[in-house]
């Protein structure tokens, strides 16, 4: 059942004991920070029930009904009609809603309400799997309690939330919670080698940069990274060795061009993982626990020529300007501000 999905052996654990004594909860929370294999989790148990040829708990995930179960066509995102109800698999006891611009609408959360209440169609349970749970307004939240106040005996309901928090309390009082750690970067490592034929040394970073998470490791596209990478790497370089503040300006004005300008964040990401890279090796000593692995003897000579009182003065700068976006500050001139204060000018 859970064999193919990596890390959170614990959470593996708990489940198959749900299985094997026929006691899978009506309402499950699974929680824990996004793309560490939350929904495939919940999907995973739900095929357990769907499975045709399943054997000592576990589903075959080759039988049609486990194929249909994996299959869904999800609408366009700015079709508001189609957010409003569930959206089956190709298995009719298998289905999902999500959110609609950030929201889930009380209307989805009344069809589920709704089709809770049918028997099944084809395996022994339903299972409605609500992504990104956190999303939903009270309304929403609402007539979802509802449901969890008194479920019917053959349907189950997943919240998957990366904000287990932001959950009405009576929500959360509901559901038994299943928390998730980040996976080993060995385990993502090791299945972008195998599942996704990516070389050892892309299957190394991309592991270490996803920070645990499965979902961001599999997107990462390995070359682009590196070539935005450099260019933030240019950043540190010209402010320890070379002080050079025209470069740092031009660096600026490119991220923020017409063709940077939508990776603008992820850009102010790898600064920030390289600044930490170079403080982590200053503090240390040793280059082992630096996420950018490939650039080791770089971040060493960083490390030597930097002042120690520096690096953790320029992650907070960065952090202060994300907390600023909120207000839609101008990201050319915060940027200018950064590198120029980086620069100590």
């Amino acid at each position: 059942m859970f064999k193919k999905l990596i890390g959170n052996n614990q959470v593996k654990d708990i489940l198959r004991r749900f299985v094997a004594n026929g006691r899978v909860p009506n309402s499950l929370m699974f929680a824990g920070d996004d793309g560490v294999g939350k929904r495939q989790f919940a999907l995973e148990l739900a095929k357990v029930f769907i499975c045709t040829d399943q054997s000592q708990g576990e589903a075959c995930e080759v039988c049609a009904a486990c194929i249909r179960a994996d299959s869904f066509k999800f609408p366009k995102s700015d079709d508001k009609d189609a957010h409003k109800r569930v959206i089956w698999s190709d298995h009719p006891d298998v289905g999902t809603i999500i959110p609609y611009n950030r929201n889930i609408l009380v209307d989805a959360i009344r069809h589920i309400e709704s089709e809770a209440n049918f028997q099944p169609y084809e395996a022994r349970s339903r299972f409605f799997i609500i992504d990104d749970a956190d999303k939903m307004n009270d309304a929403a939240s609402n007539a979802l309690l509802k449901t969890l106040e008194e479920p019917p005996a053959t349907s189950h309901i997943f919240l998957i939330t990366s904000r287990p928090d932001s959950l009405l309390p009576t929500i959360r009082s509901r559901c038994q919670t299943l928390r998730f750690a980040p996976a080993a970067s060995d385990e993502i490592e090791q299945y972008l080698i195998d599942e996704r034929a990516f070389t050892h040394d892309e299957a190394k970073l991309s592991a270490r940069l996803s920070r645990g998470s499965i979902g961001r490791a599999v997107t990462i596209d390995v070359e682009k990274f590196k070539a935005r990478r450099e260019k933030m790497l240019s950043v540190i370089r010209n402010v320890v060795d070379t002080g050079d503040v025209a470069a740092l300006l031009r660096t600026s004005e490119e991220m923020n061009d017409a063709k940077n300008k939508e990776n603008f964040e992820e850009n102010l990401d790898i600064l920030q993982s390289l600044i930490h890279d170079v403080w982590t090796v200053k503090v240390s000593g040793v280059t082992g626990r630096v996420v950018n692995t490939d650039l080791e003897p770089a971040l060493a000579h960083l490390a030597a020529e930097s002042g120690r009182a520096d690096l953790p003065s320029w992650l907070t700068a960065i952090e202060a300007m994300r907390q600023n976006f909120i207000v839609n500050i101008n990201r050319k001139v915060a940027a200018d501000d950064l590198f120029v204060s980086m620069a100590g000018v």
